[in-house]
């Protein structure tokens, strides 16, 4: 595995706040409907929690990597991630989304977008006219990682 250039953890302090409550106000739910047995409610309340849980295991933080050869964006315990090769990147900016741009992995007007909170974002264009917005709450780090990764691509291939 290739050496590790930047990594930086952001937690997902909105979404555990509000999967978290509403996991909690779920299970008071189900603890009613286990009390006052309703079959179907019981049952669509378990499935509710389980999938809200789920979100949350798998949503409350947010790790970007940047090694010599790719940048890695994992969510929580790294079941989903996505890497993109330095090659390709062409440029990276500060970038601020708006509300509309949400948190999640989902694709938008401004091309994917990897948020767990907060508004703050570096957005990478590749080679091929993708982009992608990869939310932190340290976005000039990562841009100076990148850019100072790119450089040293560009002077590699040069053979300086």
């Amino acid at each position: 595995m290739a050496a590790e250039l930047y990594r930086h953890t952001q937690p997902g302090t909105l979404t555990r706040w509000l999967l978290g409550g509403f996991a909690i106000l779920d299970f008071g739910f189900l603890m009613f409907f286990t009390v006052h047995f309703v079959p179907a409610v019981f049952s669509i309340t378990c499935a509710v929690l389980f999938i809200m849980l789920a979100c949350l295991l798998l949503f409350h933080s947010l790790t970007v990597i940047v090694t010599e050869q790719e940048i890695m964006i994992s969510f929580g315990p790294g079941l989903l991630r996505k890497k993109y090769p330095l090659s390709e990147l062409v440029s990276c900016q500060v970038v601020r989304n708006s509300w509309l741009h949400g948190w999640g992995i989902h694709r938008t007007w401004a091309g994917w977008v990897y948020n767990v909170s907060g508004f703050d974002a570096v957005e990478i264009v590749l080679k091929d006219g993708r982009k992608a917005r990869i939310g932190t709450d340290a976005p000039r780090e990562l841009a100076e990682a990148l850019n100072e990764r790119m450089k040293a691509k560009t002077l590699e291939r040069r053979g300086t």
